[in-house]
């Protein structure tokens, strides 16, 4: 009879870290404490950027598919930069996905694909999201995994 392999959160420390970027300082400065906590734990990076979905009215007369594919593009680029940089000294697996959507379904759906054990986001810049609520607290409320907001 053969054992399945069976998903189990936590028991041996995180395997998946995941962190949202979207090209903000802070997101860049989540990314990096990420990218120290996956080096310590022998976890894997997985870097995510969610492209926002426009609204058809949007989209006529403005290529915003491409728009946000250029931003995902410049993105990677930053990351392998940064990657190439400290190569040797501070290695780190890590691996770059996109998903649609609005930044938080997208990160909730990339943190259940992923099967992430834990989720780094960068707090917001944006001042309307202390009374509205930002992502962050959206991920917080949630309770589905450890989240760590880097300011």
């Amino acid at each position: 009879m053969t054992e399945q392999h069976r998903f189990e959160r936590g028991t041996d420390g995180p395997k998946v870290i995941l962190v949202g970027v979207d090209g903000s300082d802070s997101s860049f400065r989540a990314a990096a404490y990420a990218a120290g906590l996956a080096r310590r734990q022998h976890a894997l990076l997985a870097v995510v950027y969610i492209q926002p979905v426009m609204a058809a009215g949007a989209a006529f007369g403005v290529p915003a598919a491409q728009t946000t594919d250029e931003i995902a593009e410049g993105l990677i680029a930053e990351i392998r930069d940064a990657t190439e940089r400290v190569k040797g000294i501070f290695d780190v697996r890590w691996e770059f996905h996109t998903f649609r959507g609005d930044p938080y379904n997208g990160l909730v759906t990339a943190a259940d694909d992923l099967k992430a054990d834990a989720v780094v986001v960068g707090a917001s810049e944006q001042a309307g999201h202390r009374i509205v609520g930002s992502v962050a607290i959206r991920l917080v409320k949630a309770g589905r995994w450890p989240v760590t907001v880097v300011p």
